[in-house]
């Protein structure tokens, strides 16, 4: 008959993601499109990364400096044991794209806190965290506010687990939830750098599987929501998820917000410039702060650069490296063995006897941002030339 319709099984196929569709407020293009930053490659940031990559999520970086120990492997869904040995971030990378091939995920081998510039975070849509350490954590929450990003922090332990969610300007920060004990603990890994790897181990913390999936589910399902933000739907901003599992008891926790706390600090407009942190000398870039802002600028930094050591039997030596970096031996004298105290600062003006050093030589990221202060006048300016060197060219 002339009406007659002929369907064939084209016409009832569905995508992968068609299930996804069927949310009334589910739009899987933003999914796409998203840039997703995962700190951490252990137990969560693998749950994290399968969960982006079963989602369809269409760029993933993922951060982590460590290699696969065989003690991973109980705990972490992508590794396997002929990866014991391999970097994290790269295997993790891998095995994602085996899951979903339009997933992009992109590993660097990188310690957070020294080697990620603050452009990298500019070009995220939301940071999620697996990590072990609170000094990382701070790292991560300063440089999410000073460019207006939210992150979602993980943790496990045993069966318990965390998962919040920190927005600038919506609500408490990770540092309004420190306590004195936090920062105990923060002072004690920073002077660990000057101990031997004896005294500096304190111990694993035990983890489970079964923690680091209901976590990393809350912390990915939480990212959703704030990709549709235009969704208005309702977040954790501010507050955490707890969950006990061994009790089968979850509530959720309203962190105050501290109207004081550092980490508040937003930068309002940053100024990208064609400079890289391999050629750019701490002079070249002062005297351009200086043309654009006025002679007396001062180019400060976001962290403190150990510029000699000194001891008192007269040696010294130039160092030039971040405090962060600082280690026993760097500060061993040479001469007669004791330790040496070091000089440090995080402001130049252009004439100081080491200015022709490239700020990479100093020890700062590519993509980095760097700020211009004369009196009450700040501008930002981005090492954005460092681009094609950290995601590779466009």
């Amino acid at each position: 008959m002339a009406n007659d319709i002929e369907f064939t099984n084209m016409d009832f196929e569905e995508d992968k993601y068609s299930r996804f569709k069927l949310i009334s407020w589910w739009d899987q293009d933003i999914l796409k499109n998203a840039k997703i930053m995962v700190v951490g490659a252990g137990a969560l940031g693998n749950e994290l990364v399968k969960n982006l990559a079963l989602l369809g999520v269409g760029n993933v970086f993922v951060f982590d400096m460590d290699k696969i120990e065989s003690t991973n492997l109980t705990r972490s869904v992508l590794f396997r044991m002929s990866d014991v040995g391999k970097y994290k971030a790269e295997v993790i990378s891998e095995r994602a794209e085996e899951i979903n091939p339009d997933v992009k995920v992109i590993p660097f081998v990188a310690n957070i806190i020294d080697d990620v510039g603050l452009g990298v975070y500019r070009r995220m849509d939301v940071v999620l965290g697996g990590l072990d350490n609170r000094e990382a954590r701070l790292s991560i929450n300063q440089n999410c506010y000073r460019v207006n990003k939210p992150w979602i922090d993980g943790a496990i332990e045993v069966l318990n687990g965390f998962a919040r969610v920190f927005v600038p300007g919506q609500g408490a920060c990770y540092e309004c939830t420190m306590t004195e004990t936090d920062w105990m603990l923060i002072n004690k890994r920073k002077s660990c750098a000057l101990l031997s790897n004896e005294q500096m181990n304190e111990g694993k913390i035990p983890t489970t599987p079964t923690s680091s999936s209901v976590i990393a589910g809350i912390q990915v399902q939480e990212m959703l929501k704030l990709l549709h933000s235009e969704r208005k739907l309702p977040i954790l901003a501010g507050k955490g998820y707890v969950f006990n599992g061994l009790t089968h008891d979850s509530y959720v926790v309203e962190y105050q917000e501290k109207p004081d706390c550092m980490s508040h600090d937003i930068y309002p407009e940053i100024e990208e410039k064609q400079w890289s942190v391999h050629s750019e000398s701490i002079k070249t870039v002062a005297d351009q702060i200086k043309s654009d802002m006025g002679e007396n600028v001062i180019v400060e930094i976001d962290r403190d650069i150990a510029t000699n050591a000194e001891c008192t039997c007269g040696e010294s030596k130039v160092l030039l490296v971040p405090v962060h970096k600082l280690n026993a031996s760097m500060l061993t004298c040479s001469k007669c063995g004791k330790q040496m105290r070091f000089n440090s600062k995080h402001t130049f003006d252009g004439t100081e006897d080491y200015s022709d050093k490239t700020f990479g030589e100093i020890g700062i990221p590519p993509l980095h941002v760097v700020k211009g202060r004369q009196g009450i006048e700040t501008k930002y300016y981005e090492f954005t030339a460092d681009y094609d060197l950290v995601f590779g060219k466009k």
